[in-house]
């Protein structure tokens, strides 16, 4: 527990708003806009490609650690959050003080909003881009300022994001950007980072980063001590998206700022099993090979019948359907194909989750019978 000094008045205020408002936003759990893909009464023989998930699931290496381990679930066991603690510490070149541990990558998402957000310093995002966050600003009665992104590269516009709003509290940074996929520049989170108004935080998403060949990941300036906050999820490449386990790297003081929003001890199953598969050797390299050659192969099928649709180097694409989004997904589910939602500023777009070749092929037969339907 932080010691007293470390609670401001400001903080104190937001915790108790938070805590007497109970169960009205899932904060610490599984995040508001994580349910837009629950899907009621799917069949057991569903191509679900809806909601960025690795159709791979945990490496067998992290199976066997989950499955070791579940003897002890009645312990909290906070050795092993320590140890994975260590494992990232070393891996991503940072100072074990500068990470923290958690249940995904949504509860630090949501947590820092809290931080470092309030009614005078705006929370500002990208359009279309993860909700998440904006829904944490909209309940503690925070602005949330939209900005598109650039139009033709589908990168997030930073120049735009500090003229939109000088006083933010906080510029998130998906990226590889979701629902897109897209890439921003190093040169241009540095330059939002250099030109931020003074006790703001940029926040880099990077859940999807294990995917892409050419993204920058920016754990370096966590270590060079910028205000930054970075997460990172064994939900995505890792297959571990049900297990729940994910971390914010970041200098000590902006991380005490989050943990005073934070409580209870890690899930004794997530924690054994990312700590496995952070040790298996090439196991990113060959999982993110074995999914981008699976969507280029759909990226070339969809040229070929000229279909529009975002270059990505995630693991989940938009294309245009030509018609509102939420009739084409009903479609699909005829075929027990569902597919990803809409976002309202591209409403005739839907996103994709690469699936295995297997699954893809059902979309392919699908998408052909419904697409200009």
């Amino acid at each position: 527990m932080l010691p007293a000094k470390s609670f401001t008045r400001r903080s104190f205020g937001r915790l108790a708003t938070i805590m007497a408002a109970g169960a009205a936003l899932p904060l610490y759990d599984e995040p508001a806009l994580a349910q837009l893909s629950k899907i009621r009464n799917m069949p057991p023989d569903a191509v679900k490609i809806n909601a960025n998930e690795n159709p791979l699931g945990p490496c067998p290496e992290a199976a066997d650690a989950v499955h070791n381990i579940i003897k002890n679930g009645g312990r909290y066991m906070f050795e092993l959050t320590d140890e994975l603690t260590q494992t990232m510490a070393a891996m991503e070149g940072v100072p074990e003080e500068c990470v923290n541990i958690y249940a995904g990558s949504s509860a630090p998402l949501h947590q820092t909003v809290l931080a470092f957000c309030s009614k005078d310093r705006p929370f500002v995002t990208a359009d279309p881009g993860y909700e998440a966050g904006g829904r944490a600003a909209g309940f503690i009665g925070a602005s949330v300022v939209n900005v598109p992104l650039k139009k033709g590269t589908w990168d997030h516009d930073v120049k735009a994001m500090l003229a939109a709003a000088p006083n933010a509290g906080l510029f998130y940074i998906c990226n590889p950007n979701n629902p897109t996929g897209t890439l921003t520049g190093r040169t241009d989170i540095e330059y939002l980072i250099a030109n931020k108004p003074t006790g703001s935080v940029v926040m880099i998403d990077e859940a999807y980063i294990h995917f892409s060949k050419n993204a920058v990941r920016c754990n370096d300036l966590v270590a060079a001590g910028k205000d930054v906050v970075v997460l990172r999820t064994f939900s995505k490449l890792y297959g571990m998206a049900g297990l729940r386990a994910g971390a914010a790297l970041a200098r000590p003081d902006l991380l005490d700022k989050v943990r005073i929003f934070t409580a209870g001890a890690m899930p004794v199953t997530a924690m054994a099993g990312a700590t496995a598969s952070l040790k298996v050797k090439n196991l990113v390299a060959e999982r993110s090979k074995f999914l981008a050659d699976i969507r280029e192969d759909v990226f070339s099928w969809l040229t070929a019948r000229k279909v529009e649709f975002i270059p990505s180097e995630s693991n989940c694409f938009m294309m245009n359907v030509l018609r509102p989004g939420t009739a084409f997904f009903a479609d699909m589910a005829k075929e027990k194909v569902y597919i990803g939602r809409s976002w309202p500023v591209w409403p005739n777009w839907v996103r994709v989750t690469v699936g295995t070749k297997e699954e893809m092929a059902k979309f392919k037969d699908a998408f052909a019978k419904y697409y200009n339907a």
